[in-house]
């Protein structure tokens, strides 16, 4: 069976640590790998190798990072398929799925392929007689990331091209379900010529991240998963004197108003809520439609689409839906499909019990929906991560809206609506860090930033785009005057520019 360790200082090393745990085919229950579990020694290992590749590669000419940055570019261009299957083999999603996955991720890396012109400063000539100022972006040194299973290669290529371009280093701890594609990435990077330890993988459990946390080489650190443990990540990061960004969890509401068009509206829904086995911080994981008449049609629309999901392994080409990452996520979200019921949510469309020919073994959910839910059900306050659509009608805009606002999360939201007053007051309105006008999964592009609000977000940055660039960078600010405009003389009072 394969054993699966770490990448450092630009060989694979295996782990010594010997600790294991064991890696899934989602779709058949099998076992398909060992991965190690790396000790802090280990950890320590890696920090010592991107420090040391630090300050060559900080000095590195921008233009020159950026040229690294197009070959790695066009080497996940080519192997984009080959990424894509390493993921389906241990996350479960579609193939199709995956390819977006890998595609979204490459945006980045075009964003930071851009890093001369994003890097620039600013000049101010005669701020005082004879005196200029400008400020520069210098890197931070070493950084690094801690990355979820559900976008096992887009969320690391959202964190360390952006880093590495800005003349860092990196270290990156994948999560420990799906940790192949993280390293089928890593081997394109290598191959388009970055120096050694410029990257670092190392695999882990929490004695690896705490590693990370503690170090006090790592003077930055960004994160990507559950609120409890990105609040946990943030606050002991913090302690350590790093910069963190943790990015947690998320309850994502879609507001459906009477104007709107309900097939559309079914549709985006059926996407936003069901795609990716609805494994993703900005799935939309409550429809709330405004009025009665409007709650029955989106109900009538969406229900035979639930049911008519087709659901399957990621080697079949027609399956719009896979399986759930692991057996024991699988029982959560059965769990909480039971309890939406025990606490008398109509459950339009039951996905438990699903069982394919072949596939008996495999960590499958069934498309589910519930109707009538009301907010102080766990359904609704708890962030599921899996195939189930909460239906809570709303009397009014305004009830909807409150609806949202007053939830602990505020990752993403969306309106469908025909009408532009309502979507502009919305888009104001709203507590939330990324909306949609008709749009149901508004993930930014990779030139604008990605980040939620309330408890969707530790720290003061968002994730990629110009938030990036600002988070693995620091100001530097220069005033200079040179001899011929230096007063004879010492002078005692508080220096300004009249």
């Amino acid at each position: 069976m394969e054993r699966i360790g770490n990448a450092i200082d630009g060989e694979t090393a295996p782990s010594t640590a010997g600790r294991f745990s064991p890696v899934f085919n989602p779709a058949t229950g099998e076992q398909t790998a060992e991965l190690a579990l790396s000790s802090a020694a280990e950890v320590g290992k890696a920090v010592a190798a991107a420090k040391e590749a630090a300050p060559a590669w900080g000095r590195t000419p921008p233009a020159k990072r950026a040229r690294f940055m197009f070959k790695f570019k066009e080497l996940l261009e080519k192997h984009a398929d080959d990424v894509a299957r390493a993921i389906s083999k241990e996350h479960g999603k579609t193939h199709a799925d995956a390819l977006g996955e890998v595609t979204r991720g490459l945006e980045v890396v075009e964003f930071a392929c851009g890093i001369p012109h994003l890097l620039k400063g600013e000049f101010s000539r005669n701020v005082g007689s004879d005196i200029d100022t400008y400020s520069d972006r210098q890197p931070l040194g070493v950084c690094a990331g801690i990355t979820p299973f559900n976008f096992p290669a887009m969320v690391p290529l959202w964190m360390y091209p952006v880093a590495i371009a800005c003349g860092n280093t990196f270290i990156l701890k994948p999560s420990e379900r799906d940790p192949s594609a993280p390293l089928v990435v890593y081997d394109l990077f290598r191959k388009a010529g970055f120096p050694d330890g410029v990257l670092n993988v190392v695999n882990g459990d929490k004695e690896a991240v705490d590693a990370i946390l503690d170090h006090p080489a790592i003077k930055a650190v960004s994160f990507v998963g559950s609120t409890p443990i990105a609040h946990y990540v943030y606050s002991r990061g913090t302690a350590a004197g790093k910069r963190v960004q943790a990015l947690g969890g998320a309850k994502n509401h879609m507001v459906v108003l009477p104007d709107a068009d309900i097939d559309k509206a079914a549709d985006a829904l059926m996407g936003a809520g069901y795609g990716s086995a609805g494994e993703r911080c900005m799935a939309i994981s409550v429809a709330v439609p405004v009025g009665e008449e409007t709650a029955n049609k989106l109900i009538e629309e969406l229900a035979p689409r639930v049911r008519a999901l087709k659901i399957g392994p990621a080697t079949d080409p027609d399956a719009e839906m896979g399986p759930l990452v692991t057996r024991q996520h699988m029982e959560k979200v059965l769990g909480y499909i039971d309890k939406g019921v025990t606490e008398g949510a109509e459950l339009v469309v039951d996905g438990r019990g699903l069982k394919l020919q072949g596939y008996e073994n495999g960590y499958f959910v069934g498309g589910s929906l519930f109707d009538r839910v009301k907010p102080d059900m766990s359904i609704y306050k708890e962030e599921i991560f899996g195939p189930v659509l909460s239906v809570v009608r709303a009397e009014s805009y305004d009830s909807a809206v409150d609806l949202i606002n007053k939830h602990e999360y505020g990752n993403g939201t969306a309106i469908f609506t025909r009408d532009g007053d309502s979507a502009r007051t919305f888009a104001d309105q709203i507590e939330v860090g990324m909306v949609g006008i008709n749009v149901p999964i508004p993930v930014p592009v990779a030139y604008h930033s990605f980040g939620g609000w309330k408890r969707s977000l530790f720290g003061d940055h968002s994730i990629y785009g110009p938030e990036g660039v600002r988070f693995y960078t620091r100001l530097k600010t220069v005033t200079t005057r040179w001899p011929a405009g230096i007063a004879h003389g010492a002078v005692f009072t508080f220096p300004s520019m009249h």
